[in-house]
């Protein structure tokens, strides 16, 4: 296989899910970049807002002479089922031409990680050299060693965990109702036209609450406040003077509802905070693990404990926790240590 970068959909027909529903026909978004030979695939999964186009949100990892090296590698990334990005999702036509919308069968995780193994055998692809992926992205790639076996050589899970912990259960759930209370939600039946975007922007900023650390915060916005033509263009009179992260929040939740679906944030998050991986036993992949000191939605202890429950049942694994101010969100940005890390983690 030669990869070109172009986004691509499989179509895969039926799938039967973990919970007893069906997807009558089963398309999957999917980008590849580099060249295939026999043990040189890198699987790439992503984290909840996420989509195929992994060169993209992953460009200080991914690329020429980058730590995933796509002159030697061939990089494949897909979008999830139940996902807003190609695959097949809520916003998917029914058997009956209609989108699914809130008749969208409940997805698993595990479902997820079937699905792409089925990508994998259509794309022709045997043996996977790495399989990795943060936050969700590295419980899919747990999820990966834990199914397929010896078809996976290594995995990496960065800034993630075998299982969500209740607070980051609570912050899914509170995203959640945000997106169930709009109005116009209309128990997930709502019209293109009409969607829950105030809902789900809601939902977004608090997640980008949790992305950053309290050091990453105040060093990136301080107490500052917008310029004085910026606060004259809010409508609101009552607070005359907005301060910067307001502002920022603001435009990160506005932001991601031109590009994300609210029913999509609903299925994904319930099928990450269901997740727990058990069966450790099974895994014959290498498993590499880095955490960031101040990730305090995925915080360390959480890589630490997958690392310990491995080698407990035979399993290879090392844990590398990082010293960075940037909060969860190091996992996208750390170009250096993490990348050194991989680069080291691949060359054995």
């Amino acid at each position: 296989m030669v990869a070109s970068g172009e986004r691509l959909i499989a179509s895969l027909g039926p799938t039967q899910l973990e919970h007893g529903g069906e997807l009558p026909t089963t398309e999957v978004a999917f980008q590849t970049w580099g060249r295939q030979s026999s043990d040189n695939v890198v699987w790439v999964c992503h984290a909840i807002s996420g989509d195929s186009n992994a060169a993209a949100w992953w460009s200080r990892l991914i690329g020429p002479g980058r730590a995933i090296d796509t002159d030697q590698y061939l990089v494949v990334c897909s979008n999830v089922i139940g996902g807003c990005q190609g695959s097949t999702g809520p916003l998917s036509p029914a058997p009956d031409g209609k989108p699914y919308g809130a008749r969208f069968p409940r997805v698993t995780l595990g479902d997820m990680v079937a699905v792409q193994q089925r990508l994998a055998d259509h794309l022709g692809i045997d043996q996977i050299a790495l399989v990795c992926g943060g936050s969700m992205g590295g419980m899919q790639a747990l999820e990966w060693a834990r199914q397929a076996g010896s078809r996976v050589q290594r995995a990496w899970l960065t800034a993630s965990a075998h299982a969500h912990n209740p607070m980051q259960i609570g912050f899914n759930e509170v995203a959640r109702q945000a997106i169930i209370r709009d109005p116009l939600w209309h128990g997930g039946n709502y019209a293109p036209s009409a969607e829950p975007n105030n809902g789900l922007a809601v939902g977004r900023m608090l997640g980008h609450l949790s992305y950053l650390s309290e050091p990453a915060f105040r060093a990136k916005f301080g107490r500052r406040l917008q310029s004085e033509a910026e606060r004259k263009q809010q409508a609101d009179f009552l607070r005359p003077e907005i301060f910067e992260v307001e502002s920022y929040l603001n435009y990160q939740g506005d932001k991601f509802t031109q590009r994300f679906d609210a029913n999509t944030f609903l299925i994904v998050s319930q099928a990450i905070d269901e997740y727990e991986c058990t069966d450790f036993a099974s895994i014959r992949a290498r498993l590499l693990l880095t955490s960031f000191t101040t990730d305090w939605l995925y915080p360390p202890y959480q890589s630490e404990l997958v690392q310990n429950i491995a080698q407990q049942a035979g399993v290879r694994a090392e844990w590398l926790n990082i010293a960075s101010a940037l909060g969860h969100d190091a996992f996208l940005l750390d170009d250096q240590v993490q990348a050194e890390a991989v680069r080291e983690f691949l060359s054995r």
